[in-house]
């Protein structure tokens, strides 16, 4: 139940990102309705307005307009505006600052600060974090998300030439392209990415067989969740869980 009883939503994204796709699960399991704009991958007309230009991209109406950036800052963001009475949509996202920073390459990155926090006071805490440790796992959990299971996707959807060329296919079926784009987003992306994916290979330093780096992390997921619950959250989903 929203705090103010409305709160306009406009997802920015490319259907087939796991980023967005993660977006989606937390929106559609909390029952919050919002538009979404399917953003051409390689115009991105439809985010012109927005100097950040990656997806997803929410834009919340809580009374003024309000760009969020990044899948785990939005999710954070709208669970505690949700859970929260106080607090403003655009207070609450004051606390994920973004931070630049460059690479060792030379390379500039952004970063947001605290985005797998919950911006609660005490009392929203403990009625929704019990015990520390439920918060400390349900943090950790999306963290490795982030930074390994996803990367896992890559080297297993365009392992082979044909894997590749099937994955673009969907891809190119499933997105915002033209005719003569997504013909050459289907064979020339299909080609990029499959030599792209030996590289993640390397770099993450996974097996020859990258299935078994995927069946690894999903038992280590099963593990963790264990036999007693059905959920990490219990008999509901947490955000580790979405």
């Amino acid at each position: 139940q929203l705090p103010d009883g409305g709160l306009q939503l406009t997802l920015y994204q490319y259907k087939t990102c796991p980023f967005c796709s993660k977006v989606r699960a937390f929106l559609d399991y909390h029952g919050l309705p919002y538009e979404i704009v399917e953003v051409n991958p390689i115009m991105r007309k439809e985010i012109k307005f927005s100097a950040y230009r990656k997806v997803p991209i929410l834009l919340a109406n809580a009374g003024s307009p309000l760009q969020l950036n990044d899948s785990s800052v939005i999710i954070s963001a709208i669970k505690t505006y949700l859970i929260s009475k106080r607090k403003s949509l655009e207070e609450i996202v004051s606390f994920y600052p973004p931070m630049k920073s460059v690479s060792e390459k030379g390379k500039e990155t952004l970063e947001y600060g605290n985005k797998y926090w919950l911006m609660l006071d005490e009392k929203e805490t403990k009625r929704i974090y019990p015990v520390k440790e439920v918060r400390v796992e349900e943090m950790k959990w999306r963290k490795w998300a982030d930074d390994w299971l996803v990367h896992l996707i890559s080297p297993n959807v365009y392992r082979t030439p044909r894997e590749a060329l099937a994955s673009f296919d969907y891809i190119v079926r499933e997105g915002k392209f033209g005719t003569l784009e997504g013909f050459f987003a289907k064979y020339m992306g299909a080609l990029a990415m499959f030599i792209i994916s030996k590289r993640l290979k390397k770099r993450h330093n996974l097996q020859d067989n990258v299935r078994q780096d995927l069946y690894e992390a999903v038992n280590e997921w099963v593990k963790a969740v264990g036999k007693h619950r059905l959920f990490m959250g219990g008999s509901q989903p947490n955000l580790a869980d979405l």
